[in-house]
């Protein structure tokens, strides 16, 4: 196949959401929210300002409620001061000509008492610890996550209503659109696991019923903000966070086909193992792009080469790209070029201030170099 290299820098309409290239910044959590408020602030608008050039802008993982919460200094998007400091964020995105969509985040169990309020315990659709997996907590160390608290059946349309107003939120603070986050083993990916889902009401059991939730909330979602505005991203084969399923394809394949008719914005799909290995199970993801009528986003360690075969030859509209923008706030440029790009300094992904963060250099910045240190 003869690879079209301009094709990931030509424009797309997302669902009349017009965006300037095929190149998206993933959600990278990133731990540097202002603690105590879990409210955004203006390193943070720095920082997605840098990578506006991006065709579209997932920002970060943000809890809908405290409840939702996971790990240490995440941002939120249920109260005024976090709605506030979103606004500084998307002004700064948009001011650079960027789009942004939220990534809407219930962690489920993947939590520890000492981050809910009241140290209450985490909850989850049953009372299954996950095993080996630890969360970041306040005191800046990573502490075992235990066995949750199996939701009530009459406790799942609080959480509903919590993602709508998660939703409105996000709109009211200048996003775009939303994500919904049903990957990586947190809240709504528990419900559709067999793994993980071991109820026995209308909620468990079946396919029918372990999706049920999850497009529950996809309804109401829609509902509240109109469905071109949704995106959902989902990870049928990554064992993140501890999930499991004796048939990924039983259960993912038919809840594709229910997102189909809801004329979502975007399906956003991990393939393989979350930052990990792409091949697993060996599962049949361009039969599950074709299960979906609409804009297709693939992600997990695609490079340029990838990114251009995969929309040269319309497997995917859209490629998201991780942890490439954690260090190349130019990453579109440098794509273009195929220029090199900058290595991530892995010791300052989570926490902390600039360093690591908005200190990265731009193409511009590297070039200039060599000529200052010809004159000095």
């Amino acid at each position: 196949m003869v690879l079209d290299p301009t094709i990931l820098f030509t424009p797309f309409d997302l669902r009349g959401i017009p965006l300037r290239n095929r190149i998206v910044m993933a959600p990278l959590t990133r731990d540097r929210a202002t603690p105590g408020t879990d409210a955004p602030n203006e390193l943070n608008a720095v920082y997605y300002a840098q990578r506006a050039s991006a065709g579209l802008i997932i920002a970060e993982a943000t809890q809908i409620s405290p409840t939702g919460k996971g790990y240490a200094w995440t941002p939120g998007i249920y109260s005024a001061e976090q709605v506030a400091g979103w606004r500084l964020v998307t002004d700064a995105v948009h001011a650079r000509g960027g789009t942004m969509f939220l990534q809407l985040w219930h962690v489920g169990r993947v939590s520890h008492p000492s981050l809910q309020p009241g140290g209450i315990l985490p909850v989850a659709p049953s009372a299954i610890a996950p095993q080996g997996v630890r969360t970041f907590i306040e005191d800046g160390t990573f502490a075992e996550v235990g066995t949750p608290r199996a939701l009530e059946a009459s406790e799942l349309p609080a959480i509903i209503g919590d993602y709508v107003q998660a939703t409105r939120n996000a709109l009211a603070a200048g996003f775009d659109g939303v994500e919904i986050h049903a990957a990586n083993g947190y809240l709504l990916d528990q419900f559709l696991r067999d793994g993980t889902n071991h109820r026995s009401d209308e909620y468990g059991g079946s396919v029918k019923n372990r999706m049920r939730f999850p497009l529950q909330v996809v309804e109401a979602v829609t509902a509240a903000a109109g469905a071109s505005r949704i995106g959902i991203r989902i990870a049928p084969v990554s064992p993140a966070n501890g999930i499991s399923d004796s048939d990924p394809s039983a259960i993912f394949f038919p809840f594709v086909h229910e997102l189909d008719r809801f004329g979502l914005a975007y399906v956003h799909v991990i393939e393989g193992a979350t930052q990990g290995p792409r091949d697993l199970q060996g599962f049949d993801f361009p039969g599950l792009r074709r299960a979906f009528d609409g804009p297709w986003m693939v992600n997990n360690g695609y490079d340029r080469e990838m990114a251009l075969e995969a929309v040269t030859r319309g497997y995917a509209d859209l490629v998201a790209f991780g942890r490439a923008y954690v260090a190349n706030p130019d990453l579109v440029e440098r794509l273009r070029r195929n220029a090199p790009l900058n290595e991530p300094d892995a010791g300052r992904f989570f926490g902390g201030g600039a360093e690591g963060y908005t200190t990265y250099p731009f193409l511009e910045d590297a070039e200039r170099t060599p000529v200052a240190e010809a004159h000095a």
